[in-house]
């Protein structure tokens, strides 16, 4: 395939409610054929339906445990579930086939449950074996009711075309095998008008053994074929009206944001905003395709659109992000903190668990880093005692507030701390970023911080930025900062 792009090609990708019955699925195909009456090429990649991720996973740990009858209940569960999902959109006798695709499927996954059971082990390669099954039975159904729908389903095995290495539980893409393999698999059927349909989160190494992404893996799924087919547009369709000023649950006044760049995007997706996975921005950025944040739900609403540059804004903030559940980790040696070579030894510790820090903070005598509360926690502290003394306070929440060149609002932090100054604050973080600014406090008092932000800073919101006249969802749905997990994601 040439680098040339393909201008009239949209890659759709559709979240685990859009796909999580036969009603959502009817919905799905008929945003599809929207876009096919348009004359645009599609592909579609879809996650498992809803909360079939978390099943499959508990399955395997059942099986795991050595509870192999507890492990093929659940895969029992759902495989009524996709077979009676199966017989409620396709006719016969195309449903013959698609039912003996989806039992050969289930059955594979039984043995693989009760020789899991039967080792007592559960090991990442397994793991990923297991939970693949939730994409690649959803993608067979949506591909199968697309055909049967008139829109020329065809289902494409993701495995054939995004290439891994063997990191299990989060793989890392070969983004030149990947374009390599779409123009061999993919492409010859987009040219024949048909509609390929592949499972997002999955992939497989140059050996062909099956790889995950990672949780919410199927956004970057989606990022990584836009940017292999060079695309004119990904497109994230899920159960929200698009981003959000805030989560709408705190905040019923909050507002969709109209257009946002992928340096703000990312930056929410990292700290809170879980509607996007932070690498699915990348390969977008790499190929200039703008991604928009869509709902399967309301499929009229323009979304958000997220692109390299955002227009002017007159508000210094876009989004107020949460991320909860943190700890900080205070680590103090007041003899060592200038010794070359200790902040390495720190990190150090870090790495080694394999623990991700959310942000640092040093003084002449400690360090302070956030890192998401974990089990690992004790492990940590110990390695650091050799070198430090330390202790760390659970239940906080880091509060993320992103817009372009906060360092040229004059007085913006003072504005930031002046709205929040009956609320404790722990540690600042501002001058790494010119589009983030950053704080930690207690759990308990995230809510009421969220609410006089977003109250100081919204009141007069610009209206090429945000949607004034749709509030925040009120159908129920969950919201763009705490979408429906791939139930995951």
């Amino acid at each position: 395939m040439s680098n040339a792009s393909r201008p009239q090609l949209v890659v759709m990708k559709f979240g685990g409610t859009s796909v999580e019955d036969a009603a959502a699925i009817r919905r799905t195909a008929a945003v599809v054929r929207g876009r096919r009456e348009k004359g645009l090429e599609v592909v579609v990649v879809v996650s498992a339906m809803a909360k079939v991720t978390d099943t499959l996973l508990a399955a395997a740990a059942a099986a795991g445990h050595g509870d192999k009858s507890g492990a093929l209940a659940l895969s029992a569960r759902l495989r009524s579930r996709h077979l009676e999902t199966a017989g409620e959109l396709v006719k016969q006798p195309q449903l013959n086939v698609l039912l003996n695709h989806i039992q050969h499927d289930f059955d594979h996954l039984d043995d693989l449950l009760r020789g899991i059971a039967a080792v007592g082990e559960l090991t990442p390669r397994t793991t990923d074996n297991v939970v693949s099954y939730g994409e690649r039975l959803s993608s067979q159904i949506v591909a199968a009711a697309f055909d049967a729908a008139g829109i020329k389903g065809i289902h494409l095995d993701a495995r054939q075309c995004i290439v891994t290495d063997d990191g299990y539980g989060k793989a890392i893409p070969n983004e030149a095998l990947i374009e390599a393999r779409l123009k061999e698999h993919a492409l010859p059927l987009i040219e024949q008008g048909l509609t390929p349909v592949m499972g997002g989160f999955i992939g497989a190494t140059e050996k062909g053994i099956t790889t995950t992404l990672g949780r919410g893996g199927s956004d970057f799924s989606a990022a990584l074929v836009g940017g292999g087919l060079h695309g004119g547009a990904i497109e994230i369709w899920t159960d929200v009206n698009g981003i959000m000023t805030t989560d709408p649950r705190i905040c019923p006044d909050a507002l969709r944001v109209k257009t946002i760049s992928f340096e703000e995007a990312a930056e929410l997706a990292y700290f809170g905003a879980k509607v996007l996975h932070p690498a699915t921005i990348l390969p977008a950025v790499q190929q200039n395709i703008p991604v928009f944040v869509l709902n399967s739900r309301n499929a009229a609403n323009e979304g958000t659109r997220i692109s390299a540059v955002a227009p002017p804004c007159r508000s210094p903030f876009k989004c107020i992000a949460v991320k909860k559940k943190l700890t900080i980790v205070d680590i103090v040696a007041s003899r060592m903190l200038m010794t070359h070579g200790y902040l390495k030894a720190v990190f150090d510790v870090f790495d080694k668990h394999k623990v991700v820090i959310d942000m640092v903070s040093t003084s002449e005598v400690s360090i302070s880093v956030t890192v998401d509360t974990s089990d690992k926690l004790p492990q940590i502290a110990e390695d650091l005692s050799k070198i430090a003394d330390v202790k760390y306070e659970s239940n906080k929440a880091l509060v993320c507030l992103v817009g372009e060149d906060i360092r040229g609002h004059a007085g913006i932090a003072g504005k930031v701390f002046t709205a929040i100054g009956h609320v404790n604050v722990r540690m600042i973080s501002q001058g790494a970023s010119e589009i983030n600014m950053s704080f930690m406090i207690e759990e308990d008092d995230a809510s009421e911080a969220i609410r006089s932000l977003h109250s100081t800073f919204f009141a007069d919101p610009d209206p090429n930025i945000f949607d004034l006249d749709a509030r925040a969802n009120t159908t129920g749905a969950p919201p763009v900062n705490e979408p429906a997990r791939i139930t995951v994601q």
